[in-house]
C-alpha cells in the first residue's frame, strides 16, 4: 500500500477516534461524574490536571503524539524518545481504563473503545517513526509491543491501590476527561486541519460524528 493510501486511511481513523474521545467525555464521563460526585471545583481541578499532564508529556519529554507517517516535510523525534513518551502514555491509558471499569461497566467499555480507536492510528504512526529512526521492522514491532505492555502495569497499579471512594471517582473521571479533551483538541484535530480539500474535510466531519454516535449508541445499550 503506498503512502497516499496509508495517509487517507489514517486521517479517517484519526477523525473517527476524535469523535470517539470527545463522545466518551461528553456523553459518558462528564454525566457519570455529575451523578457520582457532582460537577465540583475538585472535579474541574482534576480535569485541568489531566490536560496539564498530557501537555507536560508532549512538551518536556519531547513526545509528539503524531498519527501520520514520517516524511521529509513531516519529521518525527528520534525513536528512543518516542518509545519513552509512548510508554508513559500507554501506562496512563491502562490506568484510565482500569479506573473507568471501577466506576462502572458501561463507562469502562466506552473508555476502552475510545482508547482502542485512538491507539490504532497512533501505533501505526509510532511504527513509522521507529522505522524512520533506523529500527528494523522486527525491532520496531518488538519495542512497540514492550511499550504497549506498560498499559497492563498501569491497570494493575490502579486496581491494587485504587479505592472505590468518592474522591477516587472524582479524580479518575476528571483526569480522564481532561486527558481525552487534550488529545482530541491538541493532537488529533490539528492533524485534520492539515487537510483543506472540501470533500475530504466533509468525510472527516462525518467520521467524527460517527465516532460520537457510537458512544451514544453504547449509552443506549447499557442504560
Amino acid at each position: 500500500m503506498n503512502e497516499g493510501k496509508i495517509r487517507k486511511i489514517l486521517l479517517l481513523l484519526v477523525s473517527f477516534s476524535t469523535g470517539a474521545l470527545l463522545g466518551d467525555v461528553f456523553i459518558h464521563i462528564l454525566p457519570e461524574l455529575g451523578e457520582e460526585t457532582g460537577l465540583t471545583l475538585t472535579a474541574s481541578i482534576f480535569s485541568l490536571s489531566g490536560i496539564l499532564l498530557f501537555f507536560i508529556l508532549e512538551k518536556f519529554i519531547c513526545w509528539r503524539h503524531c498519527h501520520l507517517p514520517t516524511t521529509e516535510n513531516h519529521p518525527h523525534p528520534v525513536g528512543v524518545i518516542n518509545l519513552v513518551g509512548d510508554g508513559l502514555h500507554n501506562f496512563i491509558d491502562g490506568a484510565v481504563i482500569a479506573g473507568s471499569f471501577m466506576v462502572s461497566l458501561p463507562l469502562g467499555l466506552a473508555t476502552t473503545l475510545a482508547v482502542v480507536f485512538h491507539e490504532i492510528p497512533q501505533e501505526i504512526g509510532d511504527f513509522s517513526i521507529l522505522i524512520h529512526a533506523g529500527f528494523t521492522k522486527t525491532k520496531a514491532i518488538f519495542f512497540n509491543f514492550l511499550s504497549a505492555l506498560l498499559a497492563i502495569f498501569g491497570a494493575i497499579i490502579v486496581l491494587i491501590f485504587g479505592s472505590p471512594s468518592t474522591s477516587f471517582f472524582s479524580m479518575i473521571l476528571g483526569f480522564t476527561a481532561g486527558g481525552f479533551i487534550y488529545l482530541a483538541g491538541s493532537d488529533l484535530i490539528p492533524e485534520l486541519h492539515k487537510e483543506t480539500n472540501i470533500k475530504k474535510s466533509i468525510i472527516q466531519l462525518l467520521a467524527i460524528i460517527f465516532g460520537i454516535l457510537l458512544m451514544y449508541v453504547l449509552l443506549l445499550i447499557f442504560e
